[in-house]
């Protein structure tokens, strides 16, 4: 028999989405949903489907995963977040894992990107390792950034990788893409700020031009069609608006900001 797996889902107003995602994982020991009190029918559906419902104050991304993994019970723990799907293939390479002894106290897990109605293979979006998304529980400490929070690995083994894929489908539509952007330019913008960075509205632009150009060109957007250009263009969007908030913070002092 192999390591007991706990694994957690980071949610907030996810109805639509937070039952599939813990479907993907029943198969683990434990299923924790790690909710800051959403204000839909999220921690229901959970519940219903036999996933255990923890409460959790949103007070940054980084501090959210650390308290995410300590309401964890067990030795292993797989992290996905709400719009993230467990295939079976990585279900069973995961229980492979466990089963043959672990020869790495972390693994990174490439994730497959929907958007549009396609596979997104470009655009820095494949295979888009996020971070390590299966740990030993102790081994892995965020540290308490508001967003794309940095982490630590306490181990001297060096991470391993998963060959298989699991799904994301970051935007359902274009909707959420914008509502995603201005929640998380508020949230760049506070990092940045918390970092002692500045901000001009020149800078602002260039720092968004310099993102479209990445996304779109550096990492071959161009050959994603138009789910490509939305996603150099979104990034063009979210990066202006975190360094104009960031502007906003320091210069104008009004900023409020939408978390």
């Amino acid at each position: 028999m192999g390591s007991k797996i706990s694994a957690y889902i980071l949610a907030y107003n996810e109805a639509s989405k937070i039952g599939d995602a813990v479907k993907s994982v029943l198969w683990a020991d434990e299923v924790i949903v790690a909710d800051s009190y959403s204000q839909d029918a999220t921690a229901d559906i959970a519940t219903s489907l036999g996933a255990r419902v923890v409460q959790i104050p949103f007070k940054g991304f980084g501090e959210l995963r650390n308290d995410a993994i300590a309401a964890c019970s067990h030795e292993w723990i797989l992290s996905i977040d709400s719009d993230e799907r467990c295939t079976p293939e990585v279900k069973e390479e995961i229980l492979g894992i466990m089963d043959s002894g672990p020869l790495s106290d972390a693994y990174y897990i490439p994730r497959k990107n929907m958007f549009m109605g396609k596979w997104v293979k470009h655009s820095g979006y494949f295979p888009d390792y996020r971070q390590p998304q299966l740990f030993r529980k102790g081994v892995m400490v965020f540290r308490p950034d508001p967003v794309h929070e940095g982490f630590d690995l306490h181990t001297s083994k060096p991470a391993g990788y998963l060959k298989n894929a699991i799904w994301q489908i970051p935007f359902m539509n274009f909707e959420e893409l914008l509502r995603k952007a201005n929640r998380y330019s508020s949230l760049g913008a506070l990092k940045l700020d918390g970092e002692g960075k500045t901000s001009t509205m020149v800078t602002a632009l260039l720092h968004a031009s310099w993102a479209f150009v990445h996304f779109f060109i550096l990492k071959r957007g161009f050959l994603d069609g138009w789910a490509g250009f939305v996603i150099a263009f979104g990034n063009f969007e979210g990066t202006f608006y975190k360094y104009a908030k960031l502007y906003e913070i320091k210069t104008l002092g009004n900023a409020r900001l939408d978390l």
